[in-house]
């Protein structure tokens, strides 16, 4: 017998949650320069309780080839990564709209 899930009360193989929490959020992409003039490039925006966090800067820092971290609700990667973070974002389910490059 199948796992109902418990939000939507869909069986577990057609259940919709986390795409529709993928796609209702607002994703902001941006480079900041942090300590001995390093680019960092932050992904924020995401809602920790519907999306695995880490799992989510595990595949970014996999596919970018650089290192980075999970602070404060952020995902930050080493290196100057905005539109190709955009991109693996959207290929990951993430609504292209909304995902915006600051």
């Amino acid at each position: 017998m199948s796992e109902i899930c418990q939000i939507c009360g869909l069986v577990k193989e057609l259940c919709v949650c986390e795409t529709i929490a993928k796609e209702s959020q607002k994703i902001l992409v941006y480079v900041e320069k942090k300590k001995f003039n390093k680019f960092y490039t932050i992904v924020e925006g995401i809602d920790e309780k519907e999306i695995d966090l880490k799992d989510l800067a595990k595949k970014l820092k996999s596919e970018l080839a650089c290192g980075g971290t999970t602070k404060g609700g952020k995902i930050e990667l080493q290196g100057e990564h905005k539109q190709k973070a955009k991109k693996i974002l959207i290929r990951h389910g993430f609504a292209p709209s909304s995902v915006e490059i600051r």
